[in-house]
């Protein structure tokens, strides 16, 4: 039971951590469905494991998009770049190893992905 719950943690502090880059630009519905997607994971279906998927591959995507426009903003400027390319790197490699998660055999259980042998 304490490995299942652990597994949401990637998850989770990926949508929140999306949540809180689309809060900082002003994007409350954005902010919302960031929230709402945590609150989605308690509805066992399939559906839902597939949309968190989804959202989180779309989540890493925003992250590398991000990255590179802060990273040509701070070329042209002049400025050091090294520390956010590793953050953001991270935090977008994070984000979508997380979607991963739900090809766990623990969480194909929970949601039925789990493929018949017929």
């Amino acid at each position: 039971m304490i490995i299942k719950t652990l597994l949401y943690i990637p998850v989770v502090l990926s949508l929140v951590v999306l949540g809180a880059h689309f809060m900082r630009y002003g994007d409350t519905i954005l902010v919302v469905g960031a929230v709402a997607l945590i609150a989605l994971l308690f509805v066992r279906q399939p559906w839902v494991a597939r949309l968190i998927q989804i959202v989180l591959i779309l989540g890493a995507l925003e992250w590398v998009r991000t990255l590179y426009e802060l990273l040509q903003t701070r070329i042209a400027l002049g400025e050091p770049y090294g520390r956010m390319l590793i953050i953001l790197g991270s935090v977008a490699t994070v984000t979508a190893c997380s979607a991963l998660v739900f090809q766990s055999k623990a969480l194909k259980g929970i949601y039925g992905l789990e493929q018949s042998a017929d």
